[in-house]
């Protein structure tokens, strides 16, 4: 079959932004635009996928979230170990999401259509969309608290308008609001100049934070004269407790990057090879985040005798330097690393997720943006200012993704084995492989409900809270196993047999 290019409109000087397709003339234009289409090249390197990494762990919210381990009553070296473990189990998860759009050279949100169908990929599209808009409204608040430090160091005259409780709204100070709004257009002015801009940002990002947070660390080590006890929590915990604590910690870590982790074909897919894109993720997780939780336990540690308290904010640690060069340096950082991952992790997957939705509508462009609107009415502010709010904004989140998850590898891997009828994924024929009943695959839909509710259950209903840590991996499971049990009994793995054309992919 011939195949024609189609380019689709773009500003004048200005790349396409996710990439030119190969539009072939039987893709229907409900399921079709040049950003949704396979990728013509594929050219990104190992260190570009390290880089996405590096962007994605090296955040405020990271250093937060593994600092709020300590809350949990485990001591240092215990909050190490679950932070290794977890990222362990996160590189397994990622390579495997990783292949089948690597293997195809098209997104998440397209991927999934293989498994709900062809109408049926928006549930999942919309579920992640929304996720990363409640994401990128918290990861960009974090980013202008370490502005507001910066800002009120440089000109303290405008500290009363940093306190909420003189100047501000809806649990947010004035300055908060400005900060806040200056760091949302910085980051829509770097996410619409497109993806090679993109992967140039995040090739910045993550090492440059790794200077400032070896800078910060050694800084407190010195002042403390390296006395520094790695025994920070004031609580005892019995043998029992410590174990059963650990393994919610390490549950804790793997939820945080569930995101990320499920949409991680939005990236992949540029991959110039899945042994590039599984070097890149070798190096970028357990690697780069074993070093990244030594710094951060170091540092954290360090906060106890030198400044008399327990801080796990690295935006609060800076905020205490006598130095206002310092806190200028470690502000911009902070800033900048926090920019990078929220532009990966949370524009580009509803920028392509919406864009699913109706891709002759909505353009890549439009549905980063309609994440960026949404992220300022949720109020993020309010989602993330304590241990407590995190764990109970991670866990409910990864209720919502696990199940997603769980049902995407088991119909690659388990039910059709890891073969892929491109040209099915963009045809609305009746006789494709993915149309199933009128573009919905019964099976996946049904699996994901169970799970959901599942793992929804963990996290609101009394009793069965108890596993709340566990939503992620419940909802993963239940999803994984159900859906194979419908598939088989459907017949959902037969139908990709009779498709021998050469557009099957085989991983």
């Amino acid at each position: 079959m011939t195949e024609v290019t189609v380019h689709l409109p773009a500003p004048p000087s200005v790349e396409h932004p996710a990439g030119v397709g190969v539009i072939k003339p039987s893709y229907h234009p409900r399921l079709t635009n040049d950003d949704l289409a396979p990728l013509r090249d594929q050219k990104w390197s190992w260190y570009n996928i390290f880089a996405f990494w590096m962007s994605d762990v090296h955040s405020v919210g990271g250093y937060v979230t593994a600092g709020s381990l300590f809350a949990l009553g485990l001591t240092s070296w215990q909050v190490f170990v679950c932070l290794i473990l977890g990222i362990s189990i996160v590189l397994l998860f990622a390579n495997l999401v990783a292949k089948p759009s690597q293997r195809t050279g098209v997104p998440f949100p397209v991927i999934c259509r293989s498994v709900f169908g062809v109408v049926g990929a928006n549930i999942p599209a919309i579920i992640r969309g929304l996720i990363a808009v409640a994401w990128y409204g918290i990861q960009t608040y974090l980013a202008s608290s370490a502005l507001d430090i910066l800002v009120v160091r440089l000109w303290p005259g405008l500290a009363p308008y940093g306190d909420v409780t003189l100047h501000g709204f809806l649990g947010l100070s004035t300055l908060g609001y400005a900060t806040f709004a200056l760091l949302w257009v910085l980051q829509a002015a770097v996410f619409w100049t497109g993806m090679d801009t993109i992967r140039k940002f995040i090739d910045f990002c993550g090492p440059a934070v790794y200077v400032v947070m070896f800078l910060l660390c050694g800084y407190l080590l010195v002042k403390a004269h390296f006395n520094v006890n790695l025994s920070l929590s004031s609580q005892h915990l019995s043998g029992t407790a410590v174990i059963s604590t650990m393994c919610a910690a390490t549950a804790l870590v793997v939820s945080y990057f569930s995101g990320p982790m499920l949409n991680f074909g939005d990236f992949s897919r540029y991959g110039s090879s899945f042994k590039a894109v599984k070097k890149g993720n070798f190096w970028g997780l357990p690697v780069n985040f074993t070093m990244f939780s030594v710094l951060t336990v170091l540092t954290a540690a360090a906060t106890l005798p030198v400044y008399g308290e327990l801080i796990t904010d690295p935006v609060k640690t800076v905020g205490h330097i006598d130095n206002t060069f310092a806190i200028v340096l470690a502000a911009l950082t902070f800033t900048t690393a926090t920019i990078g991952i929220n532009i990966v992790a949370n524009f580009v997957s509803p920028a392509f997720d919406f864009s699913h939705v109706n891709p002759q509508r909505i353009s890549w462009r439009t549905g980063g943006m309609i994440a960026a609107v949404g992220s300022v009415l949720i109020t993020p502010w309010n989602l993330y200012k304590n241990p407590a709010t995190i764990h109970y904004t991670l866990d409910t989140l990864g209720a919502f993704i696990g199940p997603l998850f769980g049902v995407l590898i088991c119909h690659y891997y388990l039910v059709h084995r890891q073969k892929v009828a491109v040209d099915d994924l963009f045809t609305m024929d009746e006789s494709g492989v993915y149309h199933y009943t009128k573009g919905f695959n019964p099976s996946a839909v049904l699996a994901t409900l169970i799970a959901a509710v599942a793992a929804i259950c963990c996290v609101f209903v009394p009793g069965v809270d108890r596993a709340t840590d566990y939503s992620w991996f419940i909802g993963c499971g239940v999803g994984l196993v159900s859906y194979y049990l419908l598939a088989m009994r459907a017949g959902v793995p037969d139908c990709i047999e009779h498709r021998k054309g050469a557009d099957v992919v085989v991983g």
